[in-house]
């Protein structure tokens, strides 16, 4: 596993309706009264941190849990200014997903406003967007004009998805062939079911960002297919473990 830290010089999107730069870039058993994206969610994930019996094994970023697994990266994305992190992303086989999760309220979900507002938010880039079924309810293909190197002409695409939790909502940002290809997406979909979300119990009003962090220790436990964690050093680059 590896594990590394991005500079950000410009404000990443807090509002989880806004369109993040991974679309630029890419080619219940809830509480109660509380809705889900995902017909049986406390069961298949991803998890609410009273849903799971201990925290060993994960990678813990403050509002994420994240759990280990072979050729997996993780990237935190810090904005440079505030040295905030505000999203993490996973790489795996060449394809990416960034999470940001968000406090939603306790008796509404967010996502099928969200969906709305990103749809708006690519039409006024000139893309275009289209709602697919998937395997965490309805979905957000979105396609953005692109000019390649030589300078040609197209569309870049992302996958978001979407889960409703209690008192959070955790979205997730496909890029690479995991936007357009199922098969290709398997891996990243199976780690975003074991997420694990920290809502904490501080009010926080809707909309606004969970906190994340990098870890507390040097070092996390992990399975046996994972190396040691180690904290990264400053900078884009991507620090190797063990």
């Amino acid at each position: 596993m590896v594990f590394g830290r991005g500079r950000k010089t410009k404000q990443e999107p807090t509002d989880p309706g806004e369109t993040p730069e991974a679309v630029a870039d890419a080619s219940v058993d809830d509480t109660a009264g509380t809705p889900s994206a995902v017909p049986g969610r406390g069961a298949t994930g991803p998890f609410d941190v009273s849903e799971i019996e201990d925290q060993d094994g994960y990678v813990d970023l403050g509002a994420l849990l994240i759990a280990p697994a072979e050729g997996l990266q993780l990237r935190l994305e810090v904005e440079e200014a505030t040295q905030r992190v505000v999203a993490v992303t996973m790489d795996l086989n060449g394809s990416s997903l960034q999470l940001q999760a968000f406090a939603a309220p306790r008796s509404e979900g967010l996502w099928d406003e969200i969906r709305e507002q990103i749809g708006q938010s690519v039409g006024s880039q000139g893309g275009q967007v289209e709602e697919v079924q998937g395997g965490f309810g309805t979905e957000l293909l979105a396609k953005l004009p692109a000019s390649g190197a030589d300078g040609s002409h197209g569309y870049r695409v992302a996958r978001f998805i979407g889960v409703d939790g209690p008192r959070w909502f955790l979205r997730g940002v496909l890029g690479g062939e995991a936007a357009v290809d199922r098969d290709a997406a398997a891996g990243l979909e199976a780690l975003f079911r074991q997420i694990v979300v920290v809502r904490g119990e501080n009010p926080m009003p809707p909309r606004d960002l969970l906190q994340l962090r990098l870890p507390k220790d040097n070092a996390a436990p992990a399975p046996q297919s994972a190396q040691d964690l180690e904290r990264p050093e400053r900078g884009p680059e991507i620090t190797q473990i063990g």
